[in-house]
């Protein structure tokens, strides 16, 4: 079975309801999936301002992260990647938390998947070709899968 790198985008999906969460569960039964540990705070962070606007209640966004934490991520340990993640940034001129997660994903020889559909064209156009077809959609995974 095919391990993916995944992102908050995606993870998020799998526990609160929101466009594109069915494609984003479909892909449970078909991939393993490991993520840097800064998905931890991304995720914590998301659910905060779904509680803040009001799309969650404290509960709902609790049990959303008790969840997340048995979802059976593999996380990755980010130590010793504050060099590469950026230098990587700065070669992209793009935030340093996408960029861990391509390092994630050129560690452990896998792809990144995310639900940002502008992400991966912005990493096919800018990095440097060992990056450049890392990162794919959230659409581009159910439609092409290994």
């Amino acid at each position: 079975m095919e391990t993916l790198v995944l992102d908050a985008s995606i993870a998020i999906k799998w526990v609160v309801e929101e466009e594109g969460t069915d494609d984003a569960v479909s892909l449970r039964s078909r991939f393993r999936f490991v993520a840097p540990e800064l998905i931890i705070p991304e995720c914590a962070n998301i659910l905060w301002k779904k509680v803040q606007r009001g799309e969650l209640s404290r509960d709902e966004a609790v049990l959303a992260a008790r969840l997340l934490e048995r979802a059976g991520i593999d996380f990755l340990s980010m130590s010793g990647l504050l060099e590469e993640t950026t230098a990587l940034s700065i070669a992209l001129s793009h935030p340093a938390y996408d960029c861990a997660y391509l390092l994630a994903a050129q560690k452990s020889g896998s792809r990144f998947v995310t639900a940002d559909t502008r992400l991966p064209r912005i990493i096919a156009e800018r990095a440097p070709s060992e990056f450049a077809l890392l990162c794919v959609s959230l659409s581009d995974v159910l439609n092409n899968a290994h």
